[in-house]
């Protein structure tokens, strides 16, 4: 298959060729017939990617004072890494889709292959959407008019915020592509409409649909219009569908409106309110989001989870259908605003001309290759296969953020030979495939464990899967490096105990290791190498500032992610055994209680553990704390001496003989080591963590989530 993305690096639009995405449940994958260029978002995201990078910066301030926050906290250094790391992932264009069903995941009921659906699929001939993001076509519309269905669910949405009735009057500001279909559904609500735009071939669009209408470029007034098409009553409601950097559209829009008028923003605009606009008249204002409630909630979108009808009559789904049967009916028409075509093929083309042309509409892509040629799961990318036996040959489950930019470098750099690498959605796959010199790229997992040439696994994907595909490696025979954590459940780690059990049932069998990288950093191994002259126990505090992240979050989800101390304070738990040199003998957990009015999650939490050795230490894992204080900070006492390392950065030293400080120019939090230690563990043959730890580890982290989530 091929799909379109956006270089924000070189600026440059380009087609990539990748394996056809592996159906997940719930979804369905659809053969594309035609796609629309939505003018506005496309057009601000290609003149994004083809900014220089100042331009970038000043586009975006609030990102630019987050990298600051980071080089204050990481270093300039791992900064830069970062950024330019950001910078270089493509991004996908494209979510108005039309197509025919040719595969469906399980529970996706209501539809069946051989159907025509819109959806919000991307710019690409073969997609993977989920159902709640899906909607049949009538057999009286057709393709290149549903194509629109998207565009105008987000106009339609904006209206349903306004709730337009009958006679009443309304100023649409910026008729674009959104700004006219908003026009007819307005028109459609039996509502009188003002269109505002500066160009006038859209505003002639706009009175063909039924609008009085108003150019400023002209010398008119919008404020004296709207006095006069409101028979100085003032209108009813604004709908803003413009994209300005001008707060001049918001203060407009409230000296248009009658007292207790509504304004709703769909497009983007500045907003630089004056309070007395609102506040004399009392005025609503409300943002829209996109195409109506679901948008942005994974439980809806992802999960298939719809909202009862009863209490949300229009969601996402629901406003394409009823966008649809407006066009069934002859309600809305879209004809008019098509005003260019290209094949797939040409798509370069099509998007020369979205940048050039302020006054396109809507650019339809029409795509023709034949289907065999889009349902490809594997696809090469490096022309030799030749590998040196005497190294490992890896294939990769994942190729997300972390895996791209964390773990893929450390491993090249340590050595490793790259055969697969496999995402479910197949682009990503090949993008940093390509970029690390993977010979294949893959949807298919049971495909690349049947590779005899691989000999290991690398599992980078979301944390549910982690015990899954790793005993599917190991019952494969492959070595497994498993990124943290090794399990999510008592179920998962009982499943891939029993697979490394199994694998080893002979005698000497695959390596298992799990990404606690903390114990592999140069400072923590200078802090293990001085803790080893101490006879005496060890007191630690290891204080994890981890930062707020949304509730909707995969990580925060316990089916998905495991929750935040599973997921990520798992690796202090590991670092706290492994400097401490003993088993771990008690476990208590204390998590912030619950006040009213604020919902008080598990990642506000101190944990203290014990250790056989009489040693004990607490962990303080705080989403709750300041980014400008040191995101992690270990502190070790014994004997009459302290060591205290703040973000694998500065290590200091109190009390010991010969030995004061070490710091690093940039953060090191032993990525590359670990890796390294994966590929001598294969090489060897010993582990590189002991097994029993790697289980040891697991189920304290399980027991303590599980004291959390009992707490109130």
């Amino acid at each position: 298959m091929k799909q379109l993305v956006q270089d924000l690096n070189k600026g440059m639009t380009i087609a990539i060729e990748s394996p056809s995405p592996a159906l997940l449940v719930g979804s369905l994958l659809v053969s594309s017939s035609v796609s629309l260029i939505s003018a506005g978002t496309e057009r601000t995201l290609v003149e994004f990617g083809r900014a220089s990078l100042l331009e970038k910066a000043l586009q975006n301030p609030d990102r630019v004072k987050a990298a600051l926050d980071k080089v204050h906290t990481d270093g300039l250094l791992a900064t830069v890494t970062a950024v330019r790391s950001k910078l270089s992932q493509p991004l996908p264009l494209g979510y108005c889709n039309v197509g025919v069903i040719v595969e469906g995941g399980s529970g996706t009921d209501g539809f069946k292959v051989g159907d025509r659906v819109v959806s919000n699929g991307p710019h690409a001939d073969l997609v993977r959407v989920f159902k709640n993001l899906c909607a049949r076509i009538p057999d009286n519309v057709d393709n290149e008019s549903a194509s629109f269905v998207v565009v105008a669910s987000i106009g339609l949405q904006g209206l349903r915020l306004a709730q337009p009735t009958l006679g009443e009057a309304f100023v649409v500001t910026g008729v674009g592509l959104i700004g006219l279909l908003t026009v007819q559904l307005l028109r459609a609500n039996g509502c009188t409409v003002l269109a505002v735009d500066f160009d006038d071939n859209k505003l002639e669009l706009a009175r063909k649909f039924g609008a009085t209408t108003c150019n400023p470029s002209r010398g008119e007034d919008p404020v004296l219009a709207s006095s006069t098409f409101s028979h100085g009553r003032g209108v009813d409601g604004v709908i803003l569908t413009a994209s300005t950097k001008s707060n001049d559209p918001v203060a407009q829009a409230a000296r248009m409106c009658r007292k207790r008028g509504r304004i709703v923003l769909v497009g983007v605009v500045g907003l630089d309110l004056n309070r007395a606009d609102f506040y004399e008249k009392e005025l609503s204002f409300q943002v829209s989001c996109a195409y109506g409630p679901g948008r942005y909630d994974p439980n809806y979108e992802e999960s298939g989870h719809d909202y009862p009808l009863a209490y949300v009559r229009w969601t996402e789904q629901r406003n394409f259908e009823a966008v649809l049967d407006l066009m069934a009916s002859g309600q809305l028409d879209v004809k008019p605003l098509i005003s260019h075509r290209f094949a797939f093929e040409d798509a370069a083309q099509a998007y020369q001309v979205l940048v050039e042309n302020k006054g396109a509409l809507g650019i339809l892509l029409n795509y023709s290759t034949a289907l065999a040629e889009r349902t490809t799961r594997s696809i090469s990318l490096a022309k030799s296969t030749q590998f040196d036996g005497h190294r490992p040959v890896l294939g990769f489950i994942g190729a997300g953020n972390y895996a791209s930019r964390i773990l893929i470098p450390a491993f090249k750099a340590a050595g490793a030979q790259f055969h697969t690498i496999v995402a479910s959605g197949g682009i990503s796959a090949v993008i940093h495939g390509n970029k690390a010199g993977f010979c294949e790229a893959s949807t298919d997992i049971d495909a690349m464990l049947g590779v005899s040439a691989i000999n290991a696994v690398v599992i980078v994907t979301r944390h549910d899967t982690h015990a899954r595909f790793a005993s599917r490696s190991l019952a494969a025979g492959k070595h497994v490096f498993v990124e943290k954590p090794a399990a999510i459940d008592l179920a998962g780690l009982s499943e891939l105990q029993a697979a490394y059990a199994a694998a080893h049932r002979n005698g000497a069998g695959p390596q298992l290791m799990v990404g606690f990288n903390r114990r592999f950093s140069p400072q923590v191994q200078k802090i293990k190498a001085l803790l080893q002259t101490v006879k005496e126990p060890k007191s630690f505090i290891m204080t994890m500032n981890a930062g707020a992240i949304a509730a909707s979050h995969w990580t925060q989800d316990q089916t998905v992610g495991g929750g935040r101390i599973i997921g990520e304070a798992c690796h202090f738990i590991d670092l706290m055994r492994f400097l401490a040199g003993s088993p771990i003998v008690s476990i208590q957990a204390r998590r912030m209680g619950n006040v009213p009015g604020l919902a008080i999650a598990e990642d506000k939490a101190s944990i203290t553990l014990g250790f056989e050795d009489g040693s004990f230490g607490t962990i303080q894992y705080l989403a709750n704390g300041s980014a400008s204080f040191p995101k992690e900070r270990i502190e070790v006492f014994t004997a009459g001496r302290i060591l205290q390392l703040d973000n694998f950065r500065k290590l200091k030293g109190y009390g010991w003989p010969g030995f004061s400080k070490l710091n690093l120019w940039r953060q090191d939090k032993g990525q590359n080591a670990c890796a390294k230690a994966f590929l001598q563990a294969i090489e060897q043959g010993t582990p590189a963590i002991a097994p029993d730890e790697i289980f040891e580890v697991a189920r304290v982290t399980l027991d303590v989530s599980e004291q959390l989530r009992r707490q109130q």
